[in-house]
């Protein structure tokens, strides 16, 4: 049976030619092996299918969110790279409730599953894996650059993933040298005005990896502050709510994930946060709606955008 990818790859590929099959991945479950380079990669996870995107894997369908959401356009496809989508004719397989049928009849040769997530289709493993062969990746613990890098792996897209992250690093040392970073530490976030909660992103996080490599730093929580796992067992963000909101938000200035002006207007709004620092002083930044779930495309939107706000 065809096994999960939660560890490391215990190989490395230059190029993706036909000597370099069958590949070896070990993973929780044992050694398992893909015999050829895949050809029709069905993703489950909405998160995931970016970076197979912009590796030019042969993704065929994905799964979606609610389309026309704030983070979604019409196909529940992110934004980010809803026209590459378009233009590839990616096929949507269902919008949240995963389904084993709808991966089925794509007639896949490899399934990827998402770890953690709201995106996660981690329940239906074993009717996938007998499907194709399936394989469960980790994005909560790792930079979208590890991530692209480790797809690119999977995949045989080693060469152009390595592209995508040079060019990608080209243009962030660019960015780094022309902007003035705001009062640091910094709280990173996604708002939910509605529910007066807030997930914050951790030093693990996709996000806070890349605030970091930018020279940002991140705020740490305060000391023995409980906070709520009702999302499970994750690496990326900190949930906060009730009390906790106002503590977790420590830093000099905030960065709203996922959010658009109204999300900032929406902080400076509320009485409970007030007396903070950042709000006080007017330093609270929306990053775009696109930087939900970072990949490829949704990071060359936030370093654009970071270079509009601080050069």
């Amino acid at each position: 049976m065809p096994g999960l990818l939660i560890g490391l790859f215990v190989f490395g590929f230059s190029s993706a030619h036909a000597a370099d099959w069958p590949r070896q991945v070990t993973d929780s479950r044992g050694t398992h092996t893909l015999e050829h380079k895949p050809e029709r990669i069905v993703s489950t996870s909405v998160t995931l299918t970016g970076s197979l995107l912009a590796i030019d894997a042969p993704v065929i369908a994905s799964g979606a969110t609610t389309p026309n959401n704030r983070v979604g356009d019409d196909q529940g496809f992110l934004r980010q790279w809803s026209e590459v989508a378009k233009a590839r004719k990616l096929n949507r397989l269902y919008i949240g409730e995963p389904s084993a049928e709808a991966v089925a009849a794509q007639m896949p040769d490899l399934i990827l599953i998402s770890a953690t997530g709201g995106d996660s289709a981690l329940a239906l493993y074993d009717q996938l894996s007998s499907i194709a062969p399936t394989l469960i990746i980790n994005y909560d613990d790792k930079s979208w650059q590890s991530l692209l890098t480790h797809l690119g792996e999977i995949t045989g897209q080693e060469t152009q993933a390595a592209k995508r992250i040079a060019e990608f690093d080209q243009q962030m040392a660019a960015v780094k040298q022309q902007i003035k970073l705001p009062p640091q530490p910094v709280s990173a976030l996604v708002y939910t005005a509605a529910a007066h909660t807030a997930n914050l992103w951790t030093p693990e996080s996709a996000q806070g990896k890349m605030m970091e490599q930018l020279g940002f730093t991140l705020a740490a929580l305060p000391t023995n502050m409980h906070t709520s796992t009702s999302q499970g067992k994750r690496h990326d963000i900190v949930q906060l709510g009730g009390e906790n909101l106002a503590a977790g938000l420590n830093g000099e200035t905030l960065f709203l994930f996922a959010g658009d002006s109204s999300d900032a207007d929406a902080i400076y709004a509320n009485p409970l946060l007030a007396h903070l620092p950042a709000v006080q002083s007017k330093r609270v930044y929306a990053l775009g709606t696109e930087t939900f779930r970072l990949d490829y495309y949704s990071a060359t939107l936030l370093l654009n955008r970071l270079a509009a706000l601080f050069s």
